[in-house]
């Protein structure tokens, strides 16, 4: 295989989603630029990916599509060269893949990195595509163990790394390695996909290739590794960052048990810790006390209010005396006095829940 230099590396970034598991959060933004430890969820991959030695990457887009090229512009300020390919219509994974692919600037012997735009990950990307590279295999597949495997991909290797099956959300797994989202692929193998057509990776390139005898590596670690898809993950994600236990040269200011984006006033009688982010010019009153939680621009946490494990929206308002605990208060919502939501509450933008209007709701 030909080898590549670290300018020359390019990605793909999957970001076509709608993240229905996050609403009422991604109803106006896409889960991909949800704010995370400060700033959109995709500074830290992008900033990742450039540490790696990426240095141009296409994203493939679909929902709110123009609101990507907006955020990040051309790329310049990740020191990376980007580039936005729409898809008009869903075309699955593999197609999203194959037609972001037509925007690649590679030969057909390159490796390409592909990024899933819903992971954080603390592995060696660069690792990774050396070890592809090195073995000239036509796929390598990052792979993470989980309690759970039956939620996720299942992934067998043999001795030497090998993948020997691609087996999709089994109920008996047999090994507890996942499909953890991030592939390198060999550029001439991208191009086999079809293109136009909607192909899933995950259920026919990858079990296709395997079939075919290709080589296909398993990349496994043990290193921090999380899918943000529901309320839960995304909160434990940002709160991860915010102290540390992911580093990413994104984060704007030092690790720690709070990070307070600028015009961000927070009385110093009011409790604010365990990894919790503050938006640009939100309030937090005296006596409130808020915990590993996420707080939008301009919202407000008013006097006495509790706010734990949870993501209050921009422009919200938590009133005096109420809890939140696990819950999700969407943009310019309020929740009134003495309102109690627990884990799994969903308040929807806008929306005014007046005193005592609604106590333990799942969905509102």
């Amino acid at each position: 295989m030909a080898e590549t230099s670290v300018r020359e590396l390019e990605a793909i970034l999957l970001v076509g989603g709608q993240g229905t598991r996050l609403r009422p959060l991604t109803i106006g933004t896409p889960k991909p630029l949800l704010p995370t430890a400060g700033v959109p969820f995709l500074a830290h991959q992008l900033a990742q990916a450039r540490a790696a030695g990426v240095r141009r990457i296409v994203f493939a887009t679909s929902y709110r599509a123009e609101m990507f090229c907006e955020a990040f512009g051309d790329g310049s300020a990740f020191g990376l060269t980007l580039e936005y390919v729409t898809e008009e219509t869903p075309l699955g994974t593999g197609g999203a893949i194959r037609n972001a692919a037509e925007a690649l600037t590679c030969g057909p012997d390159a490796p390409v990195v592909v990024l899933n735009g819903d992971i954080l990950s603390g592995h060696d990307i660069a690792d990774q595509v050396a070890r592809h590279v090195e073995r000239g295999a036509a796929l390598t597949l990052h792979l993470t163990e989980v309690e759970d495997p039956s939620r996720f991909g299942c992934v067998p290797t043999d001795d030497e790394g090998r993948v020997t099956a691609f087996l999709e959300k089994t109920p008996n797994p047999v090994t507890n390695r996942i499909n953890a989202g991030c592939y390198v692929f060999t550029r001439s193998v991208i191009d086999t996909i079809p293109a136009g057509e909607v192909v899933s990776v995950e259920r026919e390139t990858f079990p296709g290739l395997i079939e075919a005898g290709a080589l296909v590596l398993g990349y496994a670690d043990a290193s921090y590794w999380l899918d943000v898809g529901t309320p839960a993950a995304f909160v434990q994600g940002s709160r991860d960052l915010v102290l540390g236990r992911l580093p990413s040269p994104a984060l704007p200011g030092p690790a720690g048990d709070l990070l307070a984006l600028p015009g961000a006033v927070i009385s110093p009688e009011a409790k604010v810790c365990e990894g919790t982010a503050v938006g640009a010019r939100a309030a937090v009153h005296a006596g409130a006390k808020v915990t590993g939680s996420v707080l939008g621009d301009d919202c407000v946490v008013e006097s006495e209010a509790i706010v734990a494990d949870s993501v209050v929206g921009a422009g919200a308002r938590v009133a005096s005396g109420a809890v939140l605990r696990g819950a999700v208060v969407g943009d310019g919502a309020v929740v009134g006095p003495g309102n109690e939501l627990l884990a799994g509450s969903r308040v929807w933008p806008g929306v005014v829940l007046p005193e005592c209007a609604v106590r333990f709701s799942s969905d509102v």
